[in-house]
């Protein structure tokens, strides 16, 4: 567990290095006051803490061996650790097996971390040196060597050798390895002091004074640097704590190697020049600290050193609620292009006493900005408030009215609303708080002409779902997603992470949940009651929680799957709450990062070897499908326009989407019409008469007889106006001249002809009159005139041809049954009424 350290009592009278124009000692003494005793990187060693930092249980770029019984720290772009990596290359095991199944012997130790002790015994005495060579410390193996090359070496072993009891430590301060040699440094700095020695000779007790201990994966010294910059550090990293996700050991360790000769943070010499690597990541962590230094200072000293316009927003306290729990905004926020004066000093007092979320600040400066470039075009560019006027709000909110993004797009009328609610509200504060006393009362917002229209917007873009067809390829694939480079943690088996994305997938396809949705869904998301399961969700967009959507069993299913293999994975606590936990070290939120799904989920669609379109080209070959519209928010699409073609009530629908509008569910049902009207263009021409001849009809005159009869159209006149509920032969369409059938009917003429047959051998067994039997052989024999005759005409056309009609086949008999087409209707008259 970590320890609450303190600081040891401070000594003003201590010389400080770095000494210059301004009290360093006083400087030093505030940061000493500064340091937060309750901040818990970890154990510290002792009192030398300020010397040697562990950050094994802070948020790190580090992470345990993947093999269970090790718990050695490597970086997390390793898996498994030096010496396990070496045990699994040379048992050729599955890395899941081997983690599984491996024990470190630890029979070798890291570097500097020697524990085996020599065996030389005597007396049931044993030697506490360190071994080196042969099972003997280096005192004890020279001496053997001696007495080997004279040949009395078992003579000294038997009679001469005796174990040393003193337990040297190395000279490198806070090295936890005892002393290796007879120079006093252990396995560690030996070497090191020796690679030093080849170039410049050194004596080993002045070269131990400057070297660091030996540090794992997880630990930094600070030790090398004056003590002043050495407490600008820790308070720098306490404070850079609160603002990023992860600290970087790695990057503490190489500043603290290329800062070793400088004196303070605060001095120009201490910038990212001085790094022997220009990586990003290095430089960034050097802002980052210099930031919070420098802030401190303006804190200590009382004078800026920084431009009074360009705010700090992380010493401010800005936070962010993004990704789950809030942490400090990070950067710093450029006040310089709002031309107005009295513009700058409203925000910068709003925001220092307001603190308000960073959403709220990043609307607010944008909004402010806009009307800024706004004023600066009118009379007197804005600069005395005193001077505005109602025309100035006017064209304020005309600028917001056509308010462009940085990429030359207009800005949504929901973000133009808010930007205008922002800048407004903001003028309000300033009146109400006394900053802008001397604005002018006409400056005012009316709130009907400075209304912004809220425009209908596409929710869901509707008409981008993903063909079912085009599903049903993705389905006989997925075994394959989740494998090769998949998104998440390297030491999650990846067994686990394919079953993961694939349970994510028959979500996203089955539920029509948006993806954050699905990323975010609870560990008990499964709920029966009466028999009927229901998928417990979340509606983040609209903020509505514990949500109820009806699944299928085999969606609920492939959930179990999942449920039943989740409790076998070592994952943090805090994921616990989530069906599917956090795949990063680095994320706040606790479960599955939305950005996963679709990068995984674009790699697996890209490595598919095909994927066709709907229709073929014209040489009667499959197209293929734009793999680019295949993204997690499509199967949302697929989900309502699968409903809406199968005739799913458009209220029904508009609860399962969770959708505010009907309107914008609605929508789905016109890209419906749509692709039938397409679908009966297409058959309207291949339709034909009871005979089977070629009888071709326009598109209205099709949707009227599409009502009439089960088995195909009628151009009968009572018939077609009653709506199909008054055929005057009594709907024996085989021998009707009106009849109209066309491809989109065969199943059901097949079926019929079956039933026509069933129907013929039962009057039959009732020995039925001859009559009745003819008739129904007599209707037989024309529907199979009419099916074989449209099957002879669809195998004479090109299979890119037959391919369309058979599609648009597919789309009308959907939409017929989608209906609730009443298969018979029959017209049921009053009894007569006696008197």
């Amino acid at each position: 567990m970590s320890r609450i350290l303190r600081l040891p009592a401070y000594d003003a009278t201590a010389a400080v290095p770095g000494e210059g124009d301004w009290d360093s000692r006083a400087w030093l003494a505030w940061l000493h006051d500064r340091f937060d005793g309750n901040w818990r990187p970890g154990e510290w060693d002792g009192l030398r803490w300020l010397f040697t930092g562990d950050l094994s249980n802070c948020r790190t770029s580090s992470s345990t061996c993947r093999t269970r019984a090790c718990d050695t720290i490597v970086n997390t772009k390793k898996i498994f650790c030096s010496p396990c990596a070496e045990q699994l290359r040379a048992s050729h095991q599955d890395p899941d097996a081997f983690a599984v199944i491996f024990r470190p012997a630890r029979q070798r130790s890291f570097p500097g971390m020697v524990t085996v002790r020599c065996s030389i015994t005597r007396d049931g005495v044993q030697c506490v040196r360190p071994r080196h060579c042969k099972g003997m410390c280096v005192t004890h193996y020279g001496a053997w060597k001696y007495h080997a090359t004279k040949g009395t070496e078992e003579a000294w072993l038997r009679d001469r050798s005796q174990p040393f009891t003193d337990d040297l430590p190395c000279q490198v301060s806070a090295c936890p390895s005892p002393s290796y040699n007879s120079r006093g440094l252990c396995n560690y700095h030996a070497r090191q002091w020796s690679k030093d020695n080849r170039r410049t000779p050194l004596d080993a007790e002045q070269w131990a004074v400057q070297q660091s201990p030996y540090l794992a994966t997880h630990q930094f010294s600070l030790f090398p640097l004056p003590d002043l910059l050495r407490h600008e550090m820790l308070y720098g990293l306490q404070q850079t704590d609160l603002w990023i996700r992860a600290l970087e050991p790695h990057r503490i360790r190489n500043l603290v190697r290329d800062l070793a000769g400088a004196s303070t943070l605060l001095a120009e010499d201490a910038g990212p020049d001085r790094l022997a690597s220009a990586h990003a990541g290095a430089v960034r962590t050097l802002q980052r600290l210099r930031t919070a230094v420098r802030s401190g200072f303006e804190e200590f000293s009382g004078r800026p050193l920084t431009e009074p316009d360009v705010l700090d927003l992380r010493s401010i306290g800005l936070r962010t609620t993004a990704g789950g729990a809030p942490r400090r905004m990070p950067g710093t926020a450029d006040l310089r292009p709002i031309h107005q004066p009295w513009l700058r000093d409203l925000i910068r007092h709003w925001v220092i006493t307001s603190t308000p979320r960073t959403e709220v600040f990043s609307n607010t400066l944008r909004a402010v900005t806009i009307a800024s470039r706004t004023l600066a075009q009118r009379p007197g560019q804005g600069l005395d408030p005193a001077a505005l006027h109602f025309t100035d709000a006017s064209a304020i909110v005309d600028a917001f009215r056509v308010a462009l993004r940085r990429d030359g797009t207009l800005y949504r009328s929901s973000q133009r609303r808010t930007l205008v609610g922002c800048f407004f509200q903001l003028i309000d504060y300033g009146r109400r708080s006394g900053q802008l006393n001397t604005l002018a009362g006409a400056f005012t917002r009316h709130p009907v002409e400075h209304r912004i229209r809220l425009e209908e917007t596409d929710e869901d873009g509707i008409g981008k779902a993903v063909p079912e067809t085009v599903i049903g390829q993705l389905d006989t694939h997925l075994d394959s997603l989740g494998l090769g480079e998949v998104q998440g943690r390297r030491d999650l088996p990846p067994a686990d992470r394919q079953l993961l994305y694939q349970t994510v997938y028959i979500l996203l396809r089955d539920t029509g949940r948006r993806p954050l949705e699905i990323a975010a869904l609870p560990r008990d998301c499964l709920e029966t009651a009466d028999g009927q399961i229901s998928l417990i969700w979340n509606n983040h967009k609209r903020r509505r929680h514990r949500r109820r959507l009806p699944i299928t069993e085999s969606t609920a299913q492939a959930i179990r799957t999942w449920q039943a293999r989740r409790p076998h994975l070592q994952l943090p606590a805090a994921d616990d709450a989530y069906l599917f936990p956090a795949l990063s070290s680095y994320s706040s939120a606790g479960h599955l990062n939305a950005n996963y799904i679709s990068e995984t989920l674009r790699a697996w669609v890209d490595s598919l070897p095909a994927l066709h379109a709907e229709g073929v080209d014209a040489h009667g070959n499959p197209l293929p499908f734009d793999r680019t519209l295949i993204y997690p928010y499509a199967f949302r699409h697929s989900y309502a326009q699968r409903h809406a073609d199968a005739g799913t009530p458009v209220d029904v629908l508009r609860e399962l989407m969770d959708h505010r509008s009907i309107a914008m569910t609605q929508r789905y049902y016109q890209v419906s019409l749509k692709r039938k009207r397409a679908a009966v263009a297409t058959l309207s021409t291949h339709v034909v008469d009871r005979r089977g001849q070629p009888a071709p009809s326009t598109t209205a005159s099709y949707e009227l007889r599409s009502v009439a009869v089960p088995y195909g159209g009628c151009t009968e006149p009572s018939n077609v106006k009653a709506g199909g509920a008054s055929c005057p032969i009594r709907f024996q369409c085989a021998g009707c001249g009106f009849y109209r059938p066309d491809p989109s009917y065969l199943p059901a003429i097949e079926q019929h002809i079956n039933e026509l047959r069933a129907d013929r051998e039962t009057a039959q067994a009732m020995d039925a009159a001859t009559f009745v039997i003819t008739a129904l052989s007599d209707q037989i024999a024309a529907f199979e005139q009419a099916v074989t005759r449209m099957k002879t005409r669809l195998a004479a056309m090109a299979p890119h041809e037959r391919q369309e009609i058979e599609q648009a086949s597919t789309l009308l008999r959907r939409a017929r049954a989608a209906s609730h087409h009443t298969l018979l209707p029959l017209t049921a008259t009053d009894p007569p009424q006696t008197s």
